[in-house]
């Protein structure tokens, strides 16, 4: 029992011991999508502040591929010391009941470290569509059933899944398209290659300030500060949408306590320092600070609501 007991204690010494001089080297982050869009605003401006309190640099890794799987997948088989950590978004969520196979289990194989922003979904149109509200596009959409088409991200993404939401909701019949991140499906719309995409209003702000894309409707709940004139899908007919898009940040399974709480108060303290909470502002994004604990309950919720509305839709992974 003794033996045990020190065993225990060798452990927990060795990890604070870990805790106290870490960072000691680059931190390996990984990010679900190739550059562009809102992963690389957030990223970019939060992992800047946080190297200069950590003394040492999160280098950034996109590794797209499979609707945050391949990502996420690596975090599960990285080794547990602090140093590689990855970007979640309501996909990792929705993979739980959208996926038919995950290669890690997400109650097990990850520790939440951090919930950083919240993100408004628009809904973008190409210009060259003769319409400039929803019930325009819908009465448009309607007539032509079957001809137009929307861009995703991958399938049981967002994007996917709120358009495949709204189409129910308004009885349209528009086919998917899907690209590799959110700049070459705004570069779609832009160029009338495809109609409509649901994306961050962060990732899109330079797309629709210049009017190469027409902003239509905001998926959340509420009119976002940046954008007050853009009505909301609810006011424009649809009670029951409800959306707001969010990234965090996971760690493998097993992360020494003392690293997980260091690097969720880092994390909180960059998303809320001024200037960076202003420079996420201005692109549209909420930023959001959590307990670990909190998180992790908040990640366990959504599991439950996003399985409700991947049943709602019918749609099915391939």
């Amino acid at each position: 029992m003794f033996r045990i007991a020190s065993i225990v204690g060798i452990v927990m010494l060795a990890g604070a011991a870990a805790a106290q001089t870490y960072p000691s080297k680059p931190i390996r982050f990984l990010v679900p999508y190739s550059a562009g869009g809102s992963t690389d605003v957030v990223q970019r401006v939060v992992a800047a502040k946080m190297q200069e309190t950590l003394g040492q640099p999160l280098v950034i890794e996109n590794r797209p591929g499979g609707a945050e799987i391949v990502a996420t997948d690596l975090l599960s088989k990285a080794a547990p010391d602090g140093y590689t950590i990855a970007l979640i978004s309501n996909t990792f969520a929705i993979n739980e009941t959208f996926a038919k196979k995950l290669p890690y289990d997400a109650q097990k194989d990850f520790v939440p470290l951090a919930k950083l922003v919240d993100v408004p979904f628009g809904m973008f149109i190409s210009p060259a569509l003769p319409v400039s509200n929803v019930k325009e596009f819908v009465e448009y959409a309607k007539a032509r059933p079957g001809k137009l088409n929307y861009a995703h991200v991958g399938l049981g993404t967002p994007h996917f899944l709120t358009m495949e939401w709204f189409k129910r909701l308004a009885g349209l019949d528009i086919v998917g398209v899907g690209y590799a991140g959110a700049v070459p499906a705004l570069t779609a719309v832009a160029q009338g290659d495809v109609h409509i995409f649901t994306s961050g209003l962060g990732g899109a702000t330079a797309f629709y300030q210049s009017g190469k894309v027409k902003a239509i409707a905001n998926a959340s709940p509420q009119r976002v500060a940046t954008l007050p004139d853009l009505p909301t899908l609810k006011e424009n007919g649809y009670p029951d949408f409800d959306f707001t898009s969010w990234f965090g940040v996971l760690a493998p399974a097993n992360t020494p306590p003392q690293i997980v709480e260091r690097l969720n108060a880092e994390f909180s303290k960059a998303v809320l320092s001024p200037s960076v909470k202003q420079q996420l502002e201005n692109l549209g994004l909420v930023p959001s600070s959590m307990s670990t604990r909190e998180f992790g309950q908040f990640v366990r919720n959504e599991i439950v609501q996003w399985g409700r509305v991947v049943k709602a839709t019918g749609v099915k992974s391939e």
